[in-house]
């Protein structure tokens, strides 16, 4: 496996449950890391948390284009080049089609789509200058395999999938790897605003969901995890 140290790793979607644990262990492994988030709060004190500086961090609404130009522009003002991008973002509407809203599900797309293709707009370029890269999104498991209630959600990650599948064929004369984890439930922020009953004490914590998105980003340079699946046994809802 190659080693993290001095890579330099942009993290989105830091401030969420799986993204606090990744950040923190690509730290610890030396990472040269950049933080992204929605909210400033958190990311700031997840900055600190780490030693990190302000100038390596920036609040980012993914569903507003110029907020990811700025990313874009902040970033470039400390690194010249992106080893890794992680993109740990996103939200969840998990509801029957007659609760399903068309805002709900032009939302979904917008959030789990539409800001993972504007992410790939303005930084797969940097990797392509460079001929080399690794990009890690999380689809989900429901971007593999949906569930009931989950129209919204399941198009957005099918999607997604289908956009870097199609980006992997776009790069595959050059060095730069696509990675798809597949998680399955992770016991997280995620499920706090969804009404569903499921068995949480039965899921993935979010810390070993974050070692899963570590060890991918340690992947040898000779070769490339397409996907990874990550699943509890069972959760089923109750």
């Amino acid at each position: 496996m190659e080693s993290v140290k001095g890579k330099k790793v942009l993290l989105v979607g830091a401030t969420g449950g799986i993204g606090r644990k990744t950040a923190a262990l690509l730290r610890q492994s030396g990472a040269e890391l950049f933080l992204s988030g929605r909210d400033a709060g958190k990311l700031n004190e997840l900055a600190l948390e780490l030693s990190i500086p302000n100038s390596q961090t920036a609040v980012t609404d993914l569903t507003d284009p110029s907020s990811v130009e700025a990313l874009l522009r902040s970033y470039q003002s400390v690194f010249t080049t992106i080893d890794v991008l992680v993109n740990a973002s996103g939200i969840g509407i998990i509801k029957p089609l007659e609760q399903l809203s068309e805002e709900d599900f032009n939302r979904t797309l917008e959030v789990n789509l539409t800001a993972p293709f504007r992410l790939m707009k303005s930084f797969l370029p940097l990797m392509k200058q460079a001929g080399k890269g690794l990009v890690i999104h999380i689809p989900g498991v429901l971007g593999k395999v949906p569930m009931a209630g989950a129209a919204a959600y399941s198009a957005s990650k099918y999607g997604l999938v289908g956009m870097m599948q199609s980006l992997r064929e776009e790069c595959k004369r050059t060095q730069i790897r696509f990675t798809m984890i597949y998680l399955g439930g992770v016991d997280s922020p995620f499920w706090d605003g969804i009404d569903l009953r499921v068995q949480r004490d039965k899921m993935i914590v979010s810390e070993e969901a974050a070692k899963a998105i570590w060890f991918l980003c340690q992947q040898p340079a000779s070769g490339v995890v397409s996907e990874m699946v990550l699943q509890p046994f069972n959760h089923q809802a109750i």
